[in-house]
């Protein structure tokens, strides 16, 4: 079985330990830890790992964030995954800093990768694991917030999130979307 795993963020080194980037944090921490390396490929950095028998290919599109779906919708042509089998990582500004939740579909809530990845592939009926960042910023701030570097605090915590990201991702890939939900969303 193929999957395929799409940490969401924005290239550049001004970008890589921000809020909105916890989607490619997410998925260099699990390549790591299968002692995987990403290259640079079509419209993503790509590696791929494998789990429990299954293909698990994990992209960080280049296409930055607004532009994302381009992206998802080449590497599902070219690995031949179903959406079905298509896992979001993103970042969510309604959870709680380290909130978890995995949603087989939904709208977009706004954020522009989403949306994009929506028009592209043709609806909202993708998994997404929607990473809590918080909401600690003033009216009309939102965008300096989520280009914002993690607080010292939060960044000491954020490896037992994203640990707990992984534990979801592989339980999406081996026992599904349904059994994943019960163990993890809180």
């Amino acid at each position: 079985m193929k999957y395929l795993v799409v940490g969401l963020g924005n290239i550049g080194a001004e970008y890589e330990l921000t809020r909105h980037n916890i989607g490619f944090l997410t998925l260099d921490r699990l390549a790591d830890t299968k002692e995987a390396k990403f290259e640079m490929n079509r419209h993503a950095f790509y590696t791929e790992i494998k789990y429990k028998g299954r293909s698990i290919h994990l992209i960080k599109p280049t296409t930055y964030m607004n532009l994302s779906g381009k992206a998802v919708k080449f590497w599902m042509q070219e690995l031949k995954v179903e959406k079905s089998n298509v896992l979001i990582i993103v970042d969510d500004i309604a959870l709680p800093f380290g909130k978890l939740r995995l949603r087989t579909k939904g709208s977009s809530a706004g954020h522009n990768g989403l949306k994009n990845i929506e028009d592209l592939t043709g609806g909202q009926d993708y998994s997404r694991i929607k990473f809590g960042i918080g909401d600690d910023f003033q009216r009309g701030q939102q965008v300096d917030y989520v280009l914002s570097k993690f607080s010292h605090k939060e960044f000491e915590e954020l490896p037992f999130a994203m640990d707990k990201a992984i534990d979801m991702i592989f339980g999406f890939c081996t026992i599904g979307a349904a059994r994943t939900m019960t163990e993890y969303n809180d």
